[in-house]
């Protein structure tokens, strides 16, 4: 049992570490809450959520190791990740600007959020990494799976629902529109370094 406690926490340490570091899940969140508000912010979390699980689950069955075995696949995926969150970074950067065709567009939704972890590469490689890497001993691979996504989950959700509130909270201090644009501005070109950076390592 002990040597069950001691993987666990490790796993929860690496999970930890893992999640909390800026990357596109938690920035576009942080994002959406202050460009759009709490309830735009909650309904893309939701989806983001979703989105998670669903390449978890793809890892867990091997999915993902072959369809990310296809170079061209790689590629295809990578591009559309990117072009994805440089649209996010743009869409968050110009709500504190309060301009017509923005206010006309909706933030993006629960389906925003499953698109961009569907279509991220780095969400395959994590997921990679967490639910092969760090066995659990004296467990079966089904108990330590469900263990991994209960762990995971546990983590995941707090971590992305303070970013949402540092968000959420940015938006209800009642500033300025420059403050506000410089502010979503600042969150954008945070996502265009990530996105920078992840296509560097490639």
């Amino acid at each position: 049992m002990e040597f069950i406690i001691s993987d666990i926490l490790v796993f929860t340490f690496a999970v930890f570490l893992l999640l909390v570091t800026p990357g596109p899940g938690v920035l576009s969140t942080a994002g959406v809450g202050s460009g759009f508000g709490s309830r735009a912010g909650l309904i893309y979390l939701i989806g983001l959520f979703l989105g998670t699980n669903l390449v978890a689950l793809a890892v867990v069955g091997g999915y993902a190791a072959l369809v990310l075995s296809i170079p061209y696949v790689r590629w295809v995926l990578m591009t559309g990740s990117f072009g994805y969150l440089l649209w996010l970074a743009l869409k968050i950067a110009m709500a504190g600007r309060k301009l017509s065709w923005i206010e006309s567009e909706k933030p993006p939704g629960i389906h925003g959020g499953i698109l961009l972890q569907v279509i991220n590469p780095k969400a395959y490689v994590v997921g990679t990494a967490i639910f092969s890497g760090f066995p659990f001993e004296g467990v079966s691979l089904f108990q330590e799976t469900l263990w991994k996504f209960l762990i995971f989950n546990l983590v995941w959700i707090p971590i992305h629902f303070l970013w949402l509130f540092a968000g959420v909270t940015l938006n209800r201090m009642n500033l300025s529109e420059r403050h506000q644009f410089l502010i979503n501005s600042g969150m954008s070109v945070a996502m265009v370094g990530v996105v920078v950076l992840a296509a560097l390592a490639q």
